[in-house]
């Protein structure tokens, strides 16, 4: 995942990790993001400020990971076939400004049976839009 980004999504206004995991693809470990604000309503690319997920969407996987079952449109997220470290996945990204957010497996809950697992310095929590 090698590209130029866009002046958004510039080391110094991300920070180490969040622009590892938005512009290189690299991965948070486990566990590791402190969590958002009780009060987040909805998450937001970190880079761009595009709104992706709701609250009403989130829940707690056990994955170490913040978790929705569905993005807040069809439109936000892109999609592509992920390869790397021997295993097929489907990556996620943000549809405005191509940021890595993580990625979409096939076991998550009802109604749609989907987890989008996403990277937590990868969002930032709205109480409102």
């Amino acid at each position: 995942m090698s590209k130029k980004p866009r002046p958004e999504c510039e080391k110094p206004k991300l920070g180490t990790m969040a622009y590892k995991v938005t512009q290189e693809g690299a991965t948070e470990i486990p566990f590791s993001h402190p969590g958002f604000d009780k009060n987040a309503k909805y998450f937001a690319c970190v880079c761009c400020d595009q709104i992706l997920f709701s609250s009403s969407t989130k829940y707690e996987s056990g994955s170490g990971w913040p978790s929705f079952f569905a993005p807040i449109s069809s439109t936000v997220i892109l999609e592509r076939e992920d390869f790397d470290h021997g295993m097929t996945r489907t990556e996620v990204s943000c549809s405005k400004c191509k940021g890595h957010l993580g990625h979409v497996f096939n076991d998550g809950p009802k109604p749609t049976g989907l987890r989008y697992c996403i990277n937590g310095v990868a969002l930032t929590a709205k109480v409102s839009i």
